[in-house]
């Protein structure tokens, strides 16, 4: 192997001079693309009554307000039973499946705590200014009554073949759920919808973009290393490679390591700087909810705090994209409803805790408002690094190894939502994985803004299929929960 890594170096080493060159190709084919599809998927309905939130975020919003009040705030009601799932207190020998309930709540956490987290909420604060923190947090909180429905259905109509492989997630649900109710043909669709989007999801935010962003904070950090974005990408994708062969198991084993401590090293600085500025907490809310309620930071076209607020919260923590149910759908359970509960701790962990914690820090150093030299995940960095100077080496590791733990996370959504719709084959896999890895270089060598719309269109695009089954199903999972809530209490009585 590591004959392999040098003889690829030295390949794509005479192209470092032609590096601007690539990129400069890979934007001018990629862009135009991108454009039109945005049209599409960016869409805004009322933008002559100066509203610019587009359809994809209002179908979000709207599905999450709804979920949280038909299922009466069940995130809040059984938070802490959430917990005691996790820590294995209710888990019984022989229940089938592939992963414990922990790793199963990691490998989806690798796939949202990351970059989302760290140049998400830059970008989200650049664009929207401190008002668009609120807003990720509103969302983050309405998330969690999304992530619990479609992570418990996600478990309830999963496939399991005669090797003991998990196949499940929206694919399944949408189309088995809905032929249960005599929706068969509309299943289909939007499984088949669902799983285009889901590929394309996982090629750009899920690969692309953490390529890009991890070069770009290396660069950063390392300026020797700048312009070599082709070859960066080329040794991720060895890497990545390495891991993502060897399926969901292997990928459990390697993010339920790397997520605890990178989100625990990640928090631990970040609560340090925040209570070494603690006389600036109040004046630092105050710019928050300020900002999240002036008109005209809500109806100031895509920059106003509620669109990107909203916008960067979904695709930080995926509530209602339906990307989290085919991990959590590998777990080891006979009672669908306990991984559904326990993912309710997703959107909490990676947008309340978080994604607060990176922008009270932003705003506490004034990055907030000194922007225009920076960008996404380097503006965390700047802000982070002008209280503890060193820490923009540890940060670097991080964003780093977030980044490797978000691509073999979506490298695995990916490939089961390819298999769905061209079949559980070698050839098959083989063919995913060469074109998910290829799509690596692409993405640390593009220009930051189209591999950002792809990644956004691609990813919210999976709303659409996603939360209309929702919708239909959520009945049925209300009277399931009912006889779950029963028993608990039973359970507990005695």
């Amino acid at each position: 192997m590591n004959r392999f890594i040098i003889t690829v170096i030295l390949l794509f080493s005479s192209h470092l001079s032609y590096s601007k060159t690539i990129e400069e190709q890979i934007e001018a084919a990629f862009k135009p693309k991108v454009d039109v599809l945005a049209k599409i998927i960016f869409y805004k309905p009322f933008e002559s009554f100066e509203f610019h939130l587009s359809i994809v975020v209002l179908w979000l919003i709207l599905g999450a307000f709804l979920f949280t009040f038909y299922y009466r705030f069940i995130h809040i009601r059984l938070f802490k039973h959430a917990i005691d799932i996790t820590r294995g207190l209710y888990d019984k020998k022989d229940e089938v499946g592939e992963v414990s309930h922990l790793q199963a709540l990691v490998t989806a956490l690798s796939g949202t705590l990351g970059l989302g987290n760290i140049s998400g909420v830059a970008f989200a604060i650049s664009l929207g200014g401190a008002g668009a923190t609120f807003w990720m947090i509103v969302a983050g909180f309405l998330g969690m009554t999304t992530k619990f429905l479609e992570c418990t259905l996600g478990v309830k109509y999963r496939s399991i073949d005669k090797h003991g492989e998990v196949s499940g997630g929206p694919m399944y649900y949408l189309s088995r759920g809905l032929a249960k109710h005599n929706l068969p043909i509309l299943g289909k669709i939007l499984a088949i919808v669902f799983a285009v989007f889901c590929v394309g999801g996982a090629i750009g935010g899920g690969n692309m973009f953490q390529a890009n962003q991890a070069y770009s904070q290396i660069s950063l950090v390392y300026p020797f290393l700048t312009g070599n974005g082709f070859v960066f990408g080329i040794i991720m994708a060895i890497f990545v490679g390495i891991v993502i062969i060897g399926g969901i198991q292997k990928i459990a084993n390697v993010t339920d390591k790397l997520v605890p401590i990178m989100c625990g090293i990640y928090i631990l600085v970040g609560l340090v700087i925040i209570f070494s500025n603690i006389d600036q907490a109040g004046l630092a809310w105050m710019r928050i909810i300020d900002g999240a309620f002036r008109g005209n930071a809500i109806f100031g076209g895509t920059a106003g705090a509620l669109v990107v607020g909203f916008q960067r919260a979904a695709f930080s923590n995926e509530a209602g994209i339906g990307s989290a149910a085919i991990a959590h759908s590998a777990v080891k359970t006979d009672e669908p409803l306990t991984e559904g509960i326990v993912s309710i701790l997703e959107p909490f962990l990676d947008t309340i805790v978080v994604c607060t914690i990176t922008a009270l820090i932003i705003i506490f150093t004034g990055f907030d408002t000194n922007v225009s030299q920076y960008s996404g995940a380097q503006i965390t960095t700047m802000a982070f690094s002008s209280v503890f100077p060193w820490f923009k080496h540890i940060l670097s590791l991080s964003i780093l190894l977030f980044a490797y733990a978000t691509m073999i996370s979506w490298s695995y959504y990916g490939l089961k939502s390819w298999t769905y719709m061209f079949g559980n084959t070698k050839s098959s896999k083989l063919t995913y994985n060469l074109i998910y890895l290829s799509f690596m270089v692409i993405g640390a060598s593009a220009n930051m803004n189209s591999v950002m719309d792809f990644s956004d269109m691609m990813i919210l695009g999976m709303s659409f299929p996603n939360i209309l089954g929702l919708y239909i199903l959520a009945p049925e999972i209300k009277a399931d929960l009912k006889i779950y809530i029963e028993k608990l209490r039973n359970t507990t009585s005695n």
